[in-house]
């Protein structure tokens, strides 16, 4: 038997994209790791962000490529659940997903994206605070007919705490930002698992046909053009597959390798030690993850670990801060004790100070540490001073 004729190329023009059946891919990781990067080339090569954008600033004079609507989608959501962007606290997690349970919010979630369907059949979801919010997201495009599918960046960890210093004018301190960074990879990652673990069984996929690679932000800047063909093919992005000349053209113009303008090392962070080597471990088996074959049971499991490791350093640290947190309550409330009126005949109440100015006095570190049910309580006794 002759062997079978080679097939010709497909040529772009001739594929129509109307014909493309429905994905969102969803580009998560912690701010400042290259996510605005990922998804601006995303974009280029022909993925759809919902309109309108977030306008480009000095932080990010390139364009973040995030849809406005999501943004404000989020902040609501984490002002609910309490919790902030870059937060440590693995019970965040909880929060984040009893909110994400709403059935209200996956139906205005999923109704959202059915009207940007209309538009593109691919499109393209990024804010650092989707990673808070992954199991609504999910559930919302499989609701629309669309295969949900992940990008996480990955940036080494000493650098996304050093942008965020430098370009958000963080305060917090570089042990919160990296304990911050060692919550959200971690669990993203456990998040994000069930295609990779589908894979290793044998089976077909998860039920969503879900899929997720993770990239290197300097591979990204590196070399764009190889990266992002690695995502489209591992993810079956039909835009990417079938991008045109120009539009490779385009990206080349976008990417810039000044783009990483902050390089430092972990060991100039100065961090606790063991806050330093759980940072440092969980570096290097994410990295595995971004390599060809890398994302097997065996990185899971030392992944798992390290979460476990890192719940168990965060309880050990809050339990002992407890002191420091009482400490901040009462401050607060020997602030707002003096500020209530005198009550002698003739006295004047002495004008109460804004919330906002009795929450500077605290350092941020001990702020951050403060229930959010007492920081609600203590806003309620602010507002009766000032009433």
């Amino acid at each position: 038997m002759s062997a079978p004729a080679a097939q010709p190329p497909v040529d772009p023009s001739a594929v129509d994209p109307t014909d493309y059946p429905r994905k969102v891919l969803f580009v998560a990781g912690a701010g400042r790791s290259g996510t605005s990067t990922m998804a601006g080339l995303m974009q280029i090569l022909g993925l759809h962000v919902p309109q309108p954008e977030v306008a480009a600033d000095e932080t990010n004079p390139k364009g973040f490529g995030e849809p406005a609507w999501a943004v404000e989608h989020h902040d609501r959501l984490l002002k609910e659940a309490g919790v902030q962007v870059s937060d440590s606290r693995p019970d965040a997690w909880f929060e984040t997903g009893r909110v994400s349970t709403r059935e209200k919010e996956r139906i205005t979630t999923a109704e959202w994206l059915e009207s940007h369907f209309a538009v593109s059949s691919e499109l393209v979801v990024k804010d650092p605070r989707l990673a808070w919010f992954l199991s609504l997201w999910r559930v919302a495009a499989v609701r629309t007919g669309a295969t949900p599918v992940f990008a996480t960046m990955l940036r080494p960890p000493a650098e996304v705490v050093g942008s965020k210093q430098t370009y958000y004018k963080n305060r917090l301190g570089s042990a919160h930002l990296a304990a911050s960074w060692l919550n959200m990879l971690l669990h993203t990652e456990r998040a994000t698992r069930a295609s990779a673990e589908a894979g290793a069984a044998g089976a077909d996929g998860p039920v969503d046909g879900s899929a997720r690679v993770f990239v290197r932000y300097g591979d990204l800047l590196d070399d764009w053009t190889r990266t992002c063909m690695h995502a489209g093919e591992t993810l079956g992005l039909q835009h990417v597959l079938h991008a045109r000349s120009e539009q490779i053209r385009d990206g080349h113009r976008f990417v810039d390798p000044s783009l990483r303008r902050v390089t430092q090392s972990l060991e100039d962070l100065g961090l606790p030690k063991r806050l330093h080597d759980l940072t440092a471990d969980t570096w290097a088996e994410l990295n595995k993850l971004a390599d060809p074959g890398g994302d097997t049971p065996e990185v899971h499991r030392t992944l798992d670990q390290l979460r476990e490791a890192y719940v168990e350093l965060y309880e050990e640290s809050e339990a002992i801060s407890r002191s420091s947190v009482v400490a901040a309550e009462q401050r607060v409330r020997r602030e707002l004790k003096g500020r209530a009126p005198a009550g002698r005949p003739g006295a004047s109440p002495a004008p109460a100070a804004p919330a906002g100015d009795l929450a500077d006095r605290l350092p941020h570190g001990l702020r951050a540490a403060i229930p959010p049910s007492v920081r609600r309580g203590l806003r309620k006794a602010v507002g009766k001073t000032r009433s």
